[in-house]
């Protein structure tokens, strides 16, 4: 179904380059997608005079700040999101619990480090609390949780299922390096808390995606494949079509307007993304993220390189930082050398070190892979001496 670019990463990648190369990938997706996300393939051509080829300024230039008062965000010259936010955040909550997750763990330390600890806010040009410049699906969070005292597994209902979740999944999957299933289970549980429906699995099937981008060998091929063995309804059907559109391109040129085509019966934002219908983000089993495809379907076609997957995801528009932020998280799990380039600007601009958080990671992941084998070696034993007093089944 999709087709795979021989020679284009390391297929023999260690453990902390894969988790580097996902966690900065993903940085730099969404610092090149921030300023022309919510905008047509076409509207960027116009305002760029071409498609996007790295970093670039303000959508609106200087009038950054008063253009859109809703987001008075500092978008472009280099600057991460909310996406690269929260995904940073996800890490420190590993660094603290040193296990894997749930959406206590959420409840207890996510929560309080977004309305607690002040930090540099690189769309802000300031420092301050995460809480300030997350977007109102992620401050349900803080709403539900530290205010509402919602049980943390069922606090994201009532939420807009969107991608919020999905965005910062990726850690889980690193977590969970080489066992989709496993990353796929913990990612549901840690997004109850904050997404419901379509949007919860979407950020289960990302964390599959990376998980699965991790193993020896791993191609777009068997990521894709991966996720279609876990994801459930319309996310499922959604990656399908997408990704068997996508196969039929190698460049994403002429794949942006197809993907679009592929993916528009399962999206319920429509056709202008920036004033969605009546029926967008509701609960549904028949619908999913545009992100999530959409951000495979890159992968696909790019045959897991990460320059060419996360300039498409890019110059997709639409929502195009998270999906540039999951291409680059998937397709630097694979291996895919991120352009040094492209990181340096996008750390010096964001005044952020995106390689610490990788370092970070990859410490917790050893020592939970370290407590999961003790785990299962306990099972074991429990379960053999168990089994030795099973009586035979008779034939």
């Amino acid at each position: 179904m999709t087709r795979e670019a021989d020679g284009r990463r390391d297929r023999g990648a260690p453990l902390n380059e894969r988790i580097t190369g996902a966690l900065v990938g993903a940085a730099v997706g969404d610092a090149l997608g921030g300023p022309v996300e919510g905008y047509s393939p076409d509207r960027i051509v116009e305002r760029h005079g071409g498609r996007v080829h790295g970093v670039v300024g303000p959508w609106n230039g200087d009038a950054w700040r008063t253009a859109r008062p809703i987001a008075p965000y500092h978008k472009g010259d280099g600057h991460v999101t909310d996406d690269t936010l929260m995904t940073h955040a996800l890490v420190r909550v590993y660094a603290t619990v040193r296990d894997h997750l749930d959406a206590y763990a959420v409840a207890d330390h996510l929560v309080p480090d977004l309305m607690t600890n002040p930090r540099w806010i690189p769309e802000l040009e300031a420092e301050a609390l995460p809480l300030q410049r997350i977007f109102l699906a992620e401050k349900w969070l803080v709403a539900r949780i530290h205010y509402g005292h919602v049980d943390p597994r069922e606090a994201g209902v009532g939420n807009i299922v969107n991608c919020g979740a999905a965005m910062y999944m990726a850690p889980v999957g690193l977590v969970n390096a080489a066992r989709p299933a496993a990353a796929y289970a913990e990612a549901l549980d840690v997004a109850g808390a904050h997404q419901s429906s379509y949007g919860r699995e979407a950020a289960g099937v990302l964390a599959a995606a990376v998980a699965a981008a991790c193993a020896p060998g791993a191609t777009a091929d068997s990521v894709v494949a991966a996720c279609l063995s876990l994801a459930k309804d319309g996310t499922r059907a959604a990656i399908e079509r997408v990704c068997e559109e996508a196969s039929r391109h190698t460049d994403f040129e002429s794949a942006l307007g197809p993907l679009r085509k592929a993916v528009a019966p399962y999206d319920t934002v429509g056709p202008d993304y920036r004033s969605p219908s009546l029926g967008a983000r509701r609960p549904s089993r028949l619908h999913a993220v545009e992100e999530l495809p959409v951000a495979l379907g890159m992968v696909v076609v790019a045959g897991g390189d990460f320059r060419h997957a996360v300039l498409g995801s890019v110059n997709y528009g639409r929502d195009c930082d998270s999906i540039a932020t999951m291409a680059g998280a998937v397709t630097g799990a694979l291996g895919s050398p991120v352009p040094r380039d492209w990181a340096k600007t996008v750390a010096d601009a964001s005044r952020l070190d995106l390689w610490e958080p990788a370092a970070t990671l990859t410490g917790v992941t050893r020592e939970v892979f370290a407590r999961d084998v003790r785990r299962r070696r306990a099972h074991e034993r429990a379960f053999a001496e168990l089994a030795e007093g099973t009586p035979e089944c008779s034939g």
